[in-house]
């Protein structure tokens, strides 16, 4: 046995949270693509196979009450939020991730003021951020500028209403600054809108402790939510009073069933809801929460970055120097959940690792991009998948 796999042994025989890795459905294949598609939870089968035959199939209509449908988005919503680290009614679930980052951009802009006409924009952002925030703009009359993560200090402004930010950066794995940028959006008098979907479920986040305005994200990787599972959107306790939701629907209304033909938002982040919840993916999400219980957030967060430290360094044993660079930043307070390697033939090369068990997803033009979900990958793994990467490479 080598050097790399009696050391991934030696791990994983101390490691805390590997019988978590028996909450979900897996088998041989290396899964090294959780901040794409989380695994299945074990117990989400049963439960979904409830909802539709048990709380649709016989109860029907009934369940909007009898089954809580009605309270899941603000229910479910109380379930994250210790991932993230927000206190209760913060949250509500629903929508898509673009659909929330629209929400919350015109919202801050809205709270921001008349005087307050430009938008900042995470210029590395994945692209629909990018495209909402032009769409923000031009329906708020505000200009809009993307620049780095770390420019935002040096381009805030008074004219600053609204910066839009990625905890982690979808490519490179790059965490930023969210307490410090977050402290320099405000002392400028502006507001921040943060994007978690690669965050969340895979660090320590802060919501409440750092003061964050707005934040979204989805539920589909690190919280395992299923394909297409409902996103979410944090509006701080404070700001609640203020959220405008440039999308009114009925579901946010104060008074859903009185039907009235004005709108009066109903308190809380309960004005984050619009139409009526997508019951079966919701309820899906909420299943898959169970994996949660009784988990630290700190543990997850501190195996993370031993299983990025470990594979990095196991890349390091098993290929050639300069076949691959590495683009994920070696310091852990700027690294999150991933390892993203730079190779001229990545596409190809990612094709084969998955023929040989090996997934993990290739980013346009010459990435190799992996990801590390702590409740239930393995050191072993870990070490096998740098194995046969080099193997490749060779």
């Amino acid at each position: 046995m080598s050097e790399p796999a009696l050391e991934a042994a030696k791990l994983d025989a101390a490691d805390e949270l590997a019988p978590l890795r028996s909450r979900f459905v897996l088998d041989d294949v290396i899964y090294l693509d959780g901040n794409s598609l989380g695994a299945l939870p074990a117990n989400v089968p049963d439960r979904v196979a409830d909802v539709v035959r048990r709380q649709w199939g016989e109860l029907r209509i009934r369940s909007w009450e009898e089954s809580g449908w009605w309270t899941a988005p603000e229910r479910i919503g109380d379930r994250i939020a210790p991932l993230v680290g927000a206190a209760a009614g913060q949250i509500v679930v629903g929508d898509s991730t673009s659909v929330n980052v629209f929400k919350a951009l015109v919202a801050a802009v809205r709270m921001a003021g008349e005087d307050r006409t430009e938008i900042l924009v995470d210029a590395t952002t994945f692209p629909t951020d990018g495209y909402i925030a032009e769409s923000a703009a031009r329906l708020t009359g505000r200009t809009l500028r993307a620049v780095t993560p770390a420019q935002v200090p040096g381009e805030l402004s008074g004219r600053t209403a609204a910066v839009l930010l990625n905890h982690v950066d979808y490519r490179a794995g790059r965490l930023h600054d969210l307490p410090g940028l977050t402290a320099a959006i405000h002392a400028a008098g502006a507001l921040a809108v943060w994007d978690l979907c690669h965050s969340a479920g895979a660090l320590e986040v802060g919501l409440d402790e750092h003061g964050v305005d707005l934040a979204v994200g989805c539920t589909y990787k690190y919280l395992n939510g299923g394909p297409g599972s409902p996103a979410y959107l944090y509006v701080r306790r404070e700001l609640q009073p203020r959220f405008d939701s440039p999308l009114p629907g009925w579901n946010s209304h104060t008074d859903p069933f009185g039907m009235s033909p004005s709108y009066t938002p109903a308190p809380g982040a309960l004005r984050g809801r619009v139409g009526t919840p997508d019951i079966l993916s919701m309820l899906a999400l909420e299943a898959a929460l169970d994996v949660w219980d009784e988990v630290s957030v700190a543990a997850v967060r501190a195996k993370s970055l031993a299983l990025t430290d470990f594979f990095l360094r196991c890349v390091r044993a098993y290929t050639e120097p300069g076949r691959v660079e590495s683009v994920t930043p070696e310091r852990h307070e700027e690294r999150g959940s991933q390892v993203a390697l730079r190779c001229d033939d990545a596409g190809e090369v990612m094709k084969r690792l998955i023929a040989r068990g090996v997934v993990g997803d290739f980013r346009h033009p010459d990435v190799l991009r992996f990801g590390f979900t702590p409740l239930y990958v393995t050191f072993a793994e870990t070490e096998r998948a740098a194995r046969i990467l080099g193997e490749e490479l060779a």
